[in-house]
C-alpha cells in the first residue's frame, strides 16, 4: 500500500474519531457513488453532514489542506449527497464539512475541522468557502 493511500486512511480515522467525540453519528465511511468516494456520511443533529477529509503530511508551500477540495471536488459531493439522501430516503437539510489534517501522527498533528465549509449553490463551479 502506498504512503499516500495510508495516511489518507489513517486522517479519515482520525476525523471519524474527532467527529464521534462530537456527538455525530456516522452513517457511512467511504461511501461510492458514481466511482468515487465520499470520506464519511453522518448525522449531525438535525442536518446529514458529507465530510471530505484532506490530510497532508506537512505544509507544503504553506497551502491549506481545504485548498485541495476542487470545483469538480464539490460538485461531485454535491450530487453524493443529493443521492444519498434519496436512496436512504432522509429528509434532512444538507451540509457539507471539511476535516483538515497536517501531520503524520495524531501526537503532534493538526486537525482542524471546518463546519459547512462551503456552499453549493447549484454547483456552478464556483466556491465559497465559509471560514
Amino acid at each position: 500500500m502506498s504512503y499516500q493511500i495510508e495516511l489518507g486512511q489513517w486522517g479519515e480515522e482520525l476525523a471519524a474519531k474527532l467527529l464521534i467525540g462530537k456527538g455525530f453519528q456516522i452513517l457511512e465511511r467511504n461511501w461510492r457513488f458514481a466511482h468515487k468516494e465520499v470520506d464519511i456520511v453522518a448525522i449531525d443533529g438535525n442536518e446529514l453532514v458529507i465530510v471530505e477529509v484532506k490530510t497532508r503530511s506537512s505544509r507544503q508551500f504553506q497551502q491549506s489542506p481545504i485548498e485541495g477540495v476542487t470545483a469538480n471536488k464539490i460538485k461531485f459531493l454535491a450530487d453524493a449527497a443529493v443521492a444519498y439522501q434519496r436512496n436512504r430516503n432522509i429528509g434532512l437539510a444538507i451540509r457539507f464539512d471539511v476535516v483538515e489534517i497536517v501531520g503524520r501522527d495524531a501526537a503532534s498533528c493538526e486537525v482542524n475541522h471546518i463546519k459547512d465549509a462551503f456552499s453549493v449553490n447549484g454547483y456552478v463551479g464556483v466556491r465559497t468557502w465559509r471560514r
